[in-house]
This record gives structure tokens, sequence and C-alpha cells, in this order.
């Protein structure tokens, strides 16, 4: 790891934060301007990852039954829908969106916009056609993140964002948040938090620990490292594949000579620059969030262009 030359590449970018942690302790810690250590901001799709921890918590704790469960056990909806492969749909299937639904998120049919305009956003989500047989294909979907959080209110018999105080936020410290909700009160599960920058380290660490976050295993081992595990390929235009409402991916250093380091890596990703990696061969996290307007912004994949080349770098 050579971290000489980030402090000048970060900075000519203009990013809200770039923070680096190794085993636990920062390495790198970049902010737009002092304020921003103690403020709020939307992380949106990152949102995604934080409700797959709470739901591999709500399953530790037997609040939700295994991830082949079908989803019709809590939307009987499903059972009488005259194309019966809804009836097939799990729970692993909405957390891998391969549930099969017909859904563009943006753009062609619009189904995220069309959703948040609805009354109701769970019946809007049911009521989709099928395009593909569940388990075929990932189709990135919004739409199922509002189901897994309604599934998760249900069954903790709290709101989500209540279970989440209690069961992740409180443990890792997180005192500040604000959460979006639906017009039926449930908190918004594909996007709609705000966190701060450390908070979103924390949440890494929490990952990089396997489930476990200072003298506390808030999620078991077994279910942090099958969450983040490779499910099936993302779709076009993505890259690498998708795990339980995260991604993952390797990076490999390009040049000449040998390189000088390849690691596999997962991460948490929200529209507008907001992501949490995380580097287990490394013992590395790493949390780059922004605020521009979009034509304001890098065409760049920060990450994969500028930090992962300093974390792969040999110092010798």
């Amino acid at each position: 790891m050579n971290l000489s030359h980030l402090t000048s590449a970060i900075a000519s970018l203009d990013l809200r934060s770039c923070l680096i942690s190794r085993d636990g302790r920062m390495v790198f810690e970049h902010y737009r301007n002092s304020s921003i250590t103690a403020e709020t901001a939307k992380v949106n799709s990152c949102t995604k990852s934080v409700l797959s921890a709470l739901i591999c918590i709500a399953m530790d704790r037997g609040l939700l039954p295994e991830p082949h469960t079908p989803a019709a056990e809590f939307f009987p909806k499903l059972l009488t829908d005259p194309d019966p492969r809804k009836r097939d749909i799990t729970l692993e299937h909405l957390l891998t969106m391969t549930a099969g639904l017909e859904w563009t998120e943006f753009g062609g049919i619009k189904s995220f916009p069309r959703m948040t305009r609805s009354e109701d956003w769970v019946d809007f989500v049911l009521s989709q056609p099928m395009a593909e047989s569940p388990g075929r294909k990932m189709e990135y979907n919004s739409g199922v993140s509002q189901l897994l959080s309604a599934i998760l209110a249900r069954s903790c018999g709290m709101p989500t964002a209540r279970f989440a105080e209690l069961e992740l936020f409180g443990p890792l410290g997180i005192e500040q948040y604000e959460w979006e909700s639906d017009p039926q009160g449930i908190h918004t599960g594909g996007y709609g938090l705000k966190l701060r920058p450390g908070d979103l380290l924390s949440f890494g660490q929490l990952y990089l620990h396997r489930g476990r976050f200072g003298e506390r295993q808030l999620i078991s081992e077994r279910q942090a490292l099958r969450s983040v595990q490779p499910a099936i390929a993302a779709s076009p235009p993505n890259r690498g594949c998708y795990a339980w409402h995260w991604w993952t991916d390797t990076f490999a250093e390009q040049g000449d000579e040998p390189a000088g380091g390849t690691f596999d890596y997962y991460y948490a990703r929200g529209y507008g620059g907001q992501f949490v990696y995380v580097v287990p061969e490394l013992r590395i996290v790493v949390v780059l969030t922004d605020d521009k307007r979009k034509r304001d912004r890098i065409p760049m994949h920060v990450f994969r262009e500028i930090v992962a080349p300093a974390l792969a770098a040999r110092t010798d």
C-alpha cells in the first residue's frame, strides 16, 4: 500500500469525503471542509446494504425465516396472481434482485419514479408483471428493497428505522440519521437514508470484521459472510456480481510490470458518488462521498482508477 500520492489526487476531485481505515485505524482522511464530519447527507442506494444488514440480524434473531422462504408467505397476493412464477419468488430472490419482475429503474418504463408516485409502493411492486422466472437474471430494482423493508417491519413488529436503532445504529454509535418513508410509513428500503461519512466507515468495519464491532457480534459470522458472496452476474452495464444488496468485484493492476496486487472486494453503492468498499484481504475499508450536481461530477471510477492502485502498490 502506498498512499503518498493520494492526497493531491483526491483533493483535485473535490470529493465531499474520502476515508480509508486499515485494521480499524484511520490511514487516510479527507473532507472538503471540517463541518462535513458532523453533517448527515444522503447515502442513496447504500441504504440497500444497510437494509441487508438488518435482514441478516433479523434472521439471526429468528424474526425472519431462511432465505429460501417464499415471499408469498408475507404477501398472499402473490398466490392469486395469474402468473404462477410469482409464487416461486423467495426472500433470497429479493435480496439478490433476481425476482424476475419486469422493471427498469430509470429510463425505459421508469419503474422507480412510477413507484414513488404511486399511493402504495408495495402494492405497485407486487403488481408488476414477470419478465423472467425467479433466479435467472439480476435486474436492479429498488422496488424489491421496499418489499424487504415491509417484510422486516412486519416481522419485527416495529418500523425498520427503530429496529436499526436497537440492533445496528446504537451498537455502531450512530446517533444522527434521517430515513424517508413511503405513504404507508414503511421506511424506504432502496434509498432515503442520511448518515455521516464516519458512520459509513463504522458500517464497513462491521463487515470487515465479519459482523463483529468491538466486543459485540451484531451479525453472525455465517450471515455476514453469506450476504457478501457473489450470487449472480451483475446486469450490464454494471460489472462484477451482485450479492445480498451488495456489489462484488475484483481489482487487478495492469501494466508491463508484474502486478503489485490483485484483490477481491465488495461494496455498497449509492447514486451520486456514495460508496463503502470493504477489502478483506488488505483489511481495509474505504468510504467515498460526494454531493455535486450531475454536470459537475468527475467522469471516472474513483476507487478503481485512483484508490485501488494505491492500495495495491508495493512500497519496496
